[in-house]
């Protein structure tokens, strides 16, 4: 639309209802201007959870370190409940595993078992799920022991 006259002070542009419909090519279906178009509702976001203190999880307070790879530090201080990161005990994206599928590990032996420091030069991969697995049932002796298994 061409204006034939200025606009005037204070006037403003106003908004109003505009609605175009136009028809697609050979189907005769209206289609609605992106104006008239509307986003769909958000979903609720997800409420953040911190980790489940389980009564497995707080048995590991005090421990000794059953993993025992060669950076052991030995300090029951520092021991927390090592989850496994294998995918055949169930880890997945976005997954933790069982607390079934976890051994007491002091702080050094879980950033071993996690990637967050190198592997000791003499130990495998397969020697560290070894180490893992035997660390396993060493724990669950203990929370049988227990009676937490």
């Amino acid at each position: 639309m061409m204006r034939r006259s200025p606009l005037k002070p204070g006037a403003g542009l106003k908004r109003t209802a505009f609605k175009q419909k136009v028809p697609s090519s050979s189907t005769g279906i209206l289609r609605v201007a992106a104006a008239e178009r509307k986003a769909p509702p958000r979903k609720a976001k997800l409420k953040a959870k911190g980790p489940k203190m389980t009564p497995i999880r707080r048995a590991a307070r005090g421990q000794d370190c059953t993993l025992r790879l060669a950076v052991c530090n030995f300090d029951p201080d520092t021991t927390v409940l090592c989850h496994s990161n294998f995918l055949a005990d169930g880890k997945g994206m976005g997954l933790k595993t069982p607390d079934t599928a976890a051994a007491f590990g002091c702080s050094a032996c879980h950033d071993v078992l996690d990637g967050r420091r190198t592997r000791p030069a003499d130990l495998s991969m397969a020697g560290l799920e070894a180490a893992f697995r035997a660390a396993v049932s060493t724990t669950h002796e203990i929370l049988k022991a227990e009676g937490l298994l």
